[in-house]
């Protein structure tokens, strides 16, 4: 898990929260939220449960950027001596606070919707706490936690509008529907790739302070044919979510376009394989993903919207 940049904002609390990303840390829970319901019952989740769930679910990401953030101030002095905590605009300590924070808000939304999405949230947070306090520094595998705990986002969301039944009677049915499972993949996977390009922008300060990334275990060009890989796995895994929901034109014209200009972008940095590039490859993927979930977001409203007016109409 990386950054971007250096500090562009002039405060170090938003800095932290990784603004150039947040369009696809708030347009995953939405996704989520807005499919599950649909499918669950045919309709839109309430107001209330939907805000709680996006707001949840993005405290939930970042809390997790926060605490890596405290975990590699070392790794970026380096790389990014102009980051809130590294350049000293915030103490290590009030970052700390402010990860639990964002957990304790994260906790209070699952525990709302559903105590199933909260044992979840407790497994996603315990697996991305183990990369960054000690895989970083121990393994080139460390990218692995990162991807299974941002699979488990979806799946926590999916759980408060479609419950599994465990902890709370289901209203509606099925354990874990197939679309949820592919959700899930392609987070998993795509972060995966998304991670390890950011990753490869960041090798000379793991190989200064000895982190055994991927890139500095087997090198840039290597870390660019395993990134693109995982890629074309997660795009595969976007257009499954939509066959086995049964979504629409919207999405799979948003999915598919996205997908291939992904992949465009996935093979130049193949041809590529520089730092800086695979830096770029990590914002583009951020903009992928939000590309694809906003078509999610806005086929499943289309689908709703046409459904009402159907039953109107009959």
């Amino acid at each position: 898990m990386v950054s971007i940049s250096d500090s562009k904002t002039t405060h170090p609390f938003i800095e932290l929260l990784r603004p150039e990303i947040a369009e696809m840390d708030l347009a995953l829970p939405a996704a989520s939220a807005l499919l599950a319901s649909y499918l669950a019952t045919g309709s839109l989740p309430s107001l209330m449960s939907f805000i709680i769930a996006v707001i949840g679910g993005y405290a939930a990401i970042t809390s997790s950027y926060v605490y890596n953030d405290c975990c590699d101030v070392d790794i970026d002095s380096i790389n990014l001596p102009n980051r809130p905590l590294p350049s000293a605009q915030l103490e290590k300590r009030k970052a700390l606070i402010y990860a639990i924070f964002l957990g304790v808000v994260a906790s209070a939304a699952a525990l709302i919707l559903n105590p199933e999405s909260f044992i979840v949230l407790i497994i996603a947070v315990a697996t991305i706490s183990v990369y960054s306090s000690i895989a970083k520094r121990s393994t080139f595998l460390s990218f692995v936690p990162v991807g299974i705990s941002y699979g488990l986002v979806p799946i926590g969301i999916w759980l408060a509008f479609d419950p599994a039944g465990i902890f709370k009677q289901p209203d509606y049915g099925s354990i874990l529907p197939l679309p949820a499972i592919f959700l899930g993949l392609m987070m998993c996977f795509t972060d995966w790739g998304f991670t390890l390009s950011g990753v490869a922008r960041d090798v000379e300060g793991d190989r200064a302070r000895g982190a055994p990334t991927f890139p500095v275990t087997f090198g840039v060009p290597a870390t660019a044919k395993f990134v693109t890989l995982m890629w074309i796995v997660g795009v595969i895994a976007s257009i499954a979510i939509g066959i086995t929901a049964h979504l629409g034109p919207v999405f799979f014209a948003g999915a598919i376009l996205a997908g291939i200009w992904m992949l465009s972008q996935s093979f130049d940095f193949i041809k590529n394989p520089t730092p800086p590039r695979g830096g770029r490859l990590f914002l583009q993927g951020s903009r992928y993903r939000g590309i694809m979930f906003g078509s999610l977001v806005v086929d499943v409203l289309l689908m709703i919207l046409l459904s009402g007016y159907a039953s109107i109409l009959w």
